[in-house]
C-alpha cells in the first residue's frame, strides 16, 4: 500500500521555495535529466500545461532561442519569458488540430503531456479517460513531430497499458518507462518516454525528398 499523500510534503515545500508553479515540475526535470529529451533551441509543445511548472522548466531547457508551447483547458497564469507562448484549448475538441497548427505550427522536437482526466473514482471509467487523452498526445507526437523527436506522456497504469505502449514503440526506436520520484506514494501513474521519433515510410512510387 502507497504512502497517503500529504498535501504539503517535501516536494509542495520545494517549489514554493523555488518559485516553482507546482510539485509536478520536479517530474518534467527528472525526466529531462535522465533522458536527452530536450535541447537548447528546441521547439517544445506541453499539452495539460496548467498552472505551468513543466513550463518553467522546459523554458529553461530550451534557452532563450528555443520556444515553449503550453495548452490546457483552462488558463495559464502568462509568463514573463518571451520564449513560453501558452492558449486555452481543448485537445479533445473537433477543431483542436487546425488551431494548434494555426497558433503554434509543427514541427516539435518534443510533444510532453501531463494531461489527466477529472477522477471518477470508478477506475475502468478513470483508466478510459486517461487512455484517451495520452493517445490523442500520441497522434500530435506522431503527427507533428519532427523525425528523431521525443515524446513524454503521463497515464495511469490499468488494462490497456501494455497495448499503448507496443503503440509508442510502434512509433519511436526506443521506449521507457519512468516513476519520477516526485509521485505521490499511492498514485498509479507512470511517464512513457518515446526515444527519437522513426521517419515515416515512404510510399510507394514517391521519391525520398
Amino acid at each position: 500500500m502507497g504512502k497517503p499523500y500529504r498535501q504539503k510534503d517535501n516536494y509542495f515545500k520545494k517549489a514554493k521555495q523555488e518559485g516553482l508553479r507546482a510539485r509536478s515540475a520536479f517530474k518534467v526535470d527528472e525526466i529531462l535529466k535522465r533522458f536527452p529529451v530536450v535541447k537548447k533551441g528546441a521547439a517544445v509543445l506541453d499539452l495539460g500545461a496548467a498552472p505551468g511548472g513543466f513550463l518553467q522548466i522546459l523554458a529553461d531547457a530550451v534557452g532563450p532561442k528555443g520556444r515553449v508551447f503550453g495548452v490546457d483547458i483552462v488558463r495559464i497564469r502568462p509568463f514573463s519569458q518571451q520564449n513560453v507562448k501558452t492558449e486555452v484549448l481543448d485537445v479533445l475538441a473537433d477543431d483542436f488540430d487546425a488551431r494548434l497548427e494555426e497558433l503554434f505550427p509543427a514541427p516539435y522536437d518534443a510533444v510532453i503531456s501531463d494531461m489527466a482526466p477529472k477522477t471518477s473514482g470508478v477506475r475502468n471509467v478513470d483508466e478510459a479517460r486517461s487512455l484517451r487523452l495520452v493517445r490523442k498526445a500520441l497522434e500530435v507526437a506522431t503527427t507533428r513531430g519532427r523525425p528523431g523527436s521525443y515524446f513524454v506522456a503521463k497515464l495511469f497504469m490499468g488494462g490497456e497499458f501494455e497495448e499503448f505502449r507496443a503503440e509508442v514503440r510502434a512509433a519511436y526506436e526506443d521506449v521507457k518507462l519512468v516513476r519520477p520520484e516526485a509521485t505521490r506514494g499511492a498514485s498509479m501513474e507512470v511517464y512513457v518516454v518515446g526515444l527519437r521519433l522513426k521517419a515515416a515510410p515512404v510510399a510507394d512510387g514517391q521519391a525520398t525528398p
